[in-house]
């Protein structure tokens, strides 16, 4: 089923200078990108709703906006939630139906424990892209064209490799490298590593770890890493992402997550994947390095690879 779709993000976000598309490629006949962004929208427009999805019996928090057009699914990195959109939503809904989704444990949707629910592989892409493709067939009730940031591109992968007939295009902002994955360490760290993740999982020392991150100052630090203009590391955003990080159960999820070695890597999918891909990388990323990611564009599925000059890791608040 052939769809277009017009992507726009808003003129305050430079990330997506790419949307000023230079020139034509195949996934442009099912994701085009116009010449002129608009930032004035009426009242109607702008209007984003913040919903419930009862997922297997977890809620799932997820923001929605705009009644036509075909759908986009916005899929955040880790640590963020779908407030990390806020920007984006009305915009894009000018003309698609957008929904912005919080991954289980993350954002203000459930963190259930893995140690309390008997599952020490729950936090994995595996769960999160089942999660994202049963929220296409039970609220979208339609495909999908997913826009993924960070580790939320090897979730959009993951998903449109189980089930190619949900997702029809996928747009990657710097997508995690997976760099501390085990595969990509040398035999002589691999024991050391493990060692590590048993300390961060089973003592409390992962606890006491946890507590120095989740500060305003650590988070401020963290993001002023990550964002080429530091300017956009306002108080809002910081309690964007801290915020949730404060509620029950998110230490776990943050301790499970670190010590997640294993699972896909970007490069394992992408040869999978059979919907058109096109990636966008911030030049200015301390932690993606554009050098590694361009390798990407080598894979068939990849249509296009775009560099954002001046953006960091973060291409959608710039």
């Amino acid at each position: 089923m052939a769809m277009s779709v017009g992507v726009a993000l808003p003129s305050t976000t430079t990330s997506l200078s790419f949307l000023r598309y230079r020139s034509r490629s195949p996934i442009q006949n099912k994701i085009r990108f116009p010449r002129q962004i608009v930032s004035k929208l009426n009242s109607a427009e702008v209007q984003v709703q913040t919903c419930v999805w009862d997922w297997r019996g977890y809620s799932i928090r997820y923001q929605h906006s705009g009644n036509i057009g075909p759908a986009l699914v916005l899929v955040h990195g880790f640590g963020a939630n779908s407030d990390h959109w806020r920007n984006n939503i009305s915009v894009l809904a000018q003309s698609h139906r957008v929904y912005s989704i919080d991954l289980i444990g993350y954002g203000y949707s459930d963190k259930p424990n893995p140690r309390q629910i008997g599952d020490h592989s729950f936090y994995t892409f595996e769960t999160w892209a089942t999660q994202l493709n049963e929220f296409c067939l039970d609220v979208i009730k339609d495909e999908a064209f997913f826009i993924c940031n960070s580790i939320g591109g090897v979730v959009g992968l993951q998903a449109a490799v189980l089930a190619p007939h949900i997702c029809q295009g996928i747009i990657l902002l710097n997508i995690s490298l997976r760099m501390l994955h085990i595969k990509k360490q040398p035999w002589y760290g691999k024991p050391f590593i493990r060692s590590l993740q048993r300390l961060l999982r089973d003592t409390d020392v992962g606890k006491f770890f946890f507590k120095t991150i989740a500060t305003k100052e650590s988070v401020r630090n963290i993001l002023c890493q990550c964002y080429h203009d530091t300017s956009k590391v306002t108080d809002e955003l910081v309690q964007i992402i801290l915020g949730p990080g404060l509620e029950p159960g998110a230490a776990e999820v943050f301790l499970e997550f670190i010590c997640y070695s294993g699972g896909p890597l970007p490069e394992e999918l992408l040869p999978q994947v059979k919907c058109p891909i096109l990636i966008a990388w911030g030049d200015k990323d301390p932690w993606e390095p554009i050098d590694i990611g361009r390798n990407y564009e080598n894979f068939d599925s990849v249509e296009d690879f775009i560099v954002l000059p001046n953006v960091g890791h973060c291409p959608q608040e710039g």
